[in-house]
């Protein structure tokens, strides 16, 4: 009889894409065992009326999922690694960083065909991203911000339904259903840093399951689980999350860990933003010097500006 193995997963179209990838590519390696889907319903995925930046983002889109694994219901969990907080239940760990898929923010235009920089004065712009928007008001002020929620397929209906010229979205995800030739455009991390995380996968365990721990080990890609855990570091030593916009990039660049970083005002008038090299083995240390970097430049108080502003808004 084989063994079963229980995968924990959100129940959106993406996210199951996501975990039977995970699947796949672990059934090559171990024909030998069974593994089943478990899906799972977060408060993220019931809340789609309010924007994340209101509703807190501890864990909004894992909690359910992580209760599940520390009861042993599921084996192990796959998440996009940018949903799962930095800090994590005890007992629970990142068992496996798979290689990341592109990292990079792109724009979908209602058109297919007007680049974002060159959208028409005052273009209305669906994202309900701090980061995104902050950063798109960077460059273009004049542009007007709504909120979209919901998954892929909500995102572009309403891009058809609603008065909107166009769509940020990762990447990774339009690429991982196949709908990359909606895309317009592909966003430069020079002036779009991506968010932490984004485009990398995340396999979750529990800390003492020595057999479910060597089993997702054969995924796991060094090079992106040094970048993702610079940027997760980064990410915690400024407290930030989904109500705060902050960015990061880590890439190698030779043998280097290279990590861009950044965090800015809701407006964009004021972005935050530098860059520090380090060795694969120093993430961590590296994360955290690039945060102390922006603190002594003022993040701590920007971001403090940027709660209040944020609250006093409602």
């Amino acid at each position: 009889m084989k063994k079963v193995v229980i995968v924990g997963s959100r129940d959106s179209e993406l996210a199951l894409t996501q975990t039977r990838y995970i699947i796949g590519r672990l059934q090559k390696h171990f024909p030998e065992i069974d593994f089943l889907i478990k899906e799972i319903k977060t408060e993220g995925d019931k809340i789609l009326d309010v924007a994340l930046a209101k509703i807190g983002d501890k864990g909004l889109f894992v909690k359910e999922i992580e209760n599940a694994l520390l009861s042993e219901e599921i084996d192990f969990a796959v998440h996009s690694i940018k949903d799962v907080p930095t800090a994590l239940p005890a007992g629970l760990k990142i068992g496996a960083i798979p290689e990341r898929e592109d990292p990079r923010d792109c724009y979908i235009a209602k058109n297919g065909k007007t680049g974002l920089l060159a959208a028409p004065q005052g273009a209305i712009i669906g994202t309900s991203s701090l980061r995104r928007s902050a950063q798109l008001l960077h460059h273009r002020p004049d542009l007007r911000i709504v909120p979209v929620r919901g998954n892929l397929n909500t995102r572009f209906r309403k891009l058809a339904e609603q008065e909107m010229d166009g769509l940020i979205l990762a990447y990774a995800g339009v690429y991982r259903l196949g709908w990359v030739a909606k895309i317009t455009e592909t966003l430069p991390t020079d002036k779009f840093l991506p968010a932490v995380g984004q485009g990398a996968l995340g396999i979750e365990t529990r800390e003492d399951d020595a057999f479910t721990n060597q089993l997702v080990a054969v995924l796991n890609h060094p090079p992106t689980a040094a970048a993702v855990t610079a940027e997760r570091a980064f990410l915690r030593r400024l407290e930030g999350g989904c109500q705060v916009p902050i960015g990061a990039h880590g890439r190698f660049e030779g043998e280097q860990l290279v990590l861009d970083g950044m965090v800015a005002s809701l407006t964009g008038s004021t972005i935050l933003r530098d860059q520090l090299c380090g060795d694969a083995a120093d993430a961590v240390t590296l994360g955290k010097e690039l945060a102390a970097v922006l603190i002594g430049r003022g993040a701590a108080e920007l971001l403090i500006q940027v709660r209040q502003e944020f609250e006093a808004n409602g």
